[in-house]
């Protein structure tokens, strides 16, 4: 695991590398509006991918490097992640343009710009909760390149089946919340509702060929 700092026009950001030995791919993450890096999610995949071939780059905002509590307008999360890109594709492999919440909006608004391989969004915020009106599907749908959704199934940001027909596949962790935090009650453990995220994110990477 190695970290580096990279500045951009919106301050510096953080990237925190976990390196596959023998890499074809990078997959680079940023976190949410209410939380970091040390998400659930973003830890399993930096444990799981790099076995399978895949560099993971976890990337912190500059608004979370500030240390802010508060994530910035959507133009000014897009500035930050632009400004790293350079450094995400430096190892001169496709690069997987990912994030969970927020994050996942903004790999999705700049993937054709940026010329990302794919998308990877990671509990997809369609809407505010309660908001069902006020969708955010175009910014899913407008991605540009293959998209992954991996979705908690009692997700109040958008439910598995509340999102619309669209060219993305969609992978449902049962009982998961927005964090794929399951209640003791569930069906599933814990540690499977994040195997299902690692190996769901495992075999929709190896699909891209």
């Amino acid at each position: 695991m190695t970290t580096e700092t990279v500045g951009t026009d919106a301050g510096d950001a953080r990237i925190t590398w976990h390196r596959a030995k023998k890499a074809r791919l990078v997959l680079a993450v940023s976190h949410g509006a209410g939380g970091g890096i040390e998400a659930r999610d973003l830890r399993a995949l930096a444990q799981t991918l790099p076995g399978h071939g895949v560099s993971v780059a976890l990337v912190e905002q500059p608004w979370r490097v500030a240390g802010k509590k508060v994530a910035p307008a959507p133009k000014t999360l897009d500035t930050g992640w632009r400004g790293v890109w350079p450094a995400l594709a430096k190892p001169g492999l496709p690069v997987i343009s990912g994030g969970r919440s927020a994050g996942a909006r903004v790999a999705c608004r700049t993937a054709t710009e940026l010329g990302a391989h794919a998308v990877l969004a990671l509990s997809f915020p369609l809407h505010p909760p309660g908001r069902p009106e006020k969708s955010r599907a175009d910014e899913l749908l407008g991605a540009g390149v293959p998209t992954l959704v991996v979705q908690g199934g009692n997700d109040p940001f958008g439910k598995p089946d509340e999102f619309p027909e669209g060219d993305f596949a969609l992978v449902e962790v049962e009982h998961g919340d927005h964090g794929f935090a399951v209640p003791k009650r569930a069906e599933i453990t814990q540690e499977r509702a994040l195997e299902i995220v690692t190996d769901g994110v495992v075999e929709w990477i190896a699909s891209l060929g």
